[in-house]
């Protein structure tokens, strides 16, 4: 079962500053830039997919790796790393599984069954290198590095050596210029504006009217629960299909995203305003028809719609209609059904917003609203088994006494 060493290491990225020897006009964390990273690398992917086929989990669990990887090496700049990892790379991706592999001990890959700490190092080793999937990661790695360089550049573009850095990022993406969707990406045009859009949620702050340590965006939350929803899909679900991975990841990655539009309406809110919820659902849903589906191709506009609405619903996909159902079944676990586990979306939701609270709890932050979302959260999950031991507050405790 996923523990909260993980997640705590989740959320370090939150508190990793870039560029920050930059001026720079916001901040930049690493967990921002990880979580548009994936927004891209889904873009990529699908246009990857029409000319050949993709491994979207190991796509998937390649970009968790990775994430694991910059959080470990937090301390070296990227021409340090870079630079390091061909001079030294097998001794540093040792010390990253040494550092992880308590973490990992206990979790398998939801994709082959197989220990996840053991795929890490298979792909840390450069086993998974030459692959589609490996590109269309390094890919979306150096797009997202220059969507950030480009405000930093604009902040200060007379900065000594920015220039060469500039080179450098641009050299970099040239060398990935044979996948469909870096050229899409790079002419500007409407798959340019998409992850543009996304990136908007970097600006946009959870709790914005609670303190909180560290601080995440709306950008940064919507990774965290992709990551939990996808790990406790192998944990709460016996063989997942591949389509059924696949879309608790992305359903998980984009659940937020209507909310570039409507900005964070809190659950009080929600709540206690009768019809409010059905108001926010009308609202999201022209403006996705009208803002969103706009930027995408028009093949892909059925899968959005998909993975946008009613998030937080087990529903399975037939004949092109979504279809709701009370939970999936052994015969529902197909490809060709396109099962959602919404349920475990929300749980991965939820859990996100337990730890978010939580850990700002342990920093001494004092917060009736921190306390109370603690405390419901608690009570919620108290008599789920398998899932009570996430919600415990004995783990922040031991964060506040380190």
């Amino acid at each position: 079962m996923i523990n909260g060493q993980l997640i705590s290491r989740i959320f370090e990225a939150a508190s990793i500053q870039r560029w920050n020897d930059h001026v720079r006009p916001v901040e930049f964390t690493e967990l921002d830039k990880q979580a548009h990273k994936m927004i891209i690398a889904y873009v990529l992917g699908r246009f990857q997919e029409h000319s050949s086929p993709l491994n979207w989990a190991r796509l998937i669990e390649g970009g968790i790796f990775e994430f694991l990887q910059r959080v470990v090496l937090t301390d070296l700049k990227p021409p340090v790393f870079h630079y390091l990892m061909k001079k030294a790379g097998a001794s540093l991706n040792k010390y990253v599984l040494s550092q992880v592999k308590e973490e990992l001990s206990d979790i398998e890959s939801p994709w082959t069954g197989q220990p996840l700490l053991q795929e890490m190092a298979d792909f840390l080793d450069g086993r998974w290198e030459g692959k589609a999937e490996r590109r269309i990661l390094n890919a979306a790695h150096y797009l997202a590095t220059k969507w950030e360089f480009e405000l930093v550049y604009h902040a200060f573009p007379k900065m000594y050596g920015i220039d060469d850095t500039k080179k450098e990022i641009d050299d970099k993406i040239e060398d990935y210029f044979e996948l469909p969707g870096v050229q899409k990406i790079l002419l500007g045009g409407k798959s340019h504006h998409f992850i543009d859009l996304c990136s908007q949620l970097k600006f946009q702050k959870r709790w914005s009217r609670t303190p909180r340590i560290p601080q995440t965006s709306v950008l940064g939350h919507m990774l965290v629960v992709a990551i939990l929803a996808y790990l406790l899909t192998g944990q709460l679900v016996d063989n997942p299909c591949d389509k059924r991975l696949y879309n608790n990841y992305f359903s998980a990655l984009f659940h937020d995203l209507p909310e570039v539009f409507t900005r964070d309406i809190i659950s009080p809110i929600k709540r206690e305003v009768p019809g409010l919820d059905t108001a926010i659902e009308e609202y999201e849903r022209r403006k996705i028809e009208e803002k969103i589906l706009p930027l995408l191709p028009e093949t892909w506009h059925t899968e959005i719609l998909y993975l946008l609405e009613n998030q937080f619903e087990n529903r399975i996909m037939e004949n092109g209609e979504t279809l709701p159902v009370p939970e999936i079944d052994n015969d529902m676990n197909r490809d060709s059904l396109s099962p959602t586990d919404g349920a475990i979306v929300k749980i991965a939701d939820e859990l996100a917003a337990f730890w978010e609270a939580g850990i700002s709890l342990a920093h001494g932050i004092r917060s009736p609203n921190l306390r109370q979302a603690v405390t419901n959260l608690q009570a919620k999950y108290a008599g789920r088994t398998r899932l009570s031991s996430l919600f415990t507050q004995a783990q922040f405790d031991k964060l506040a006494a380190s």
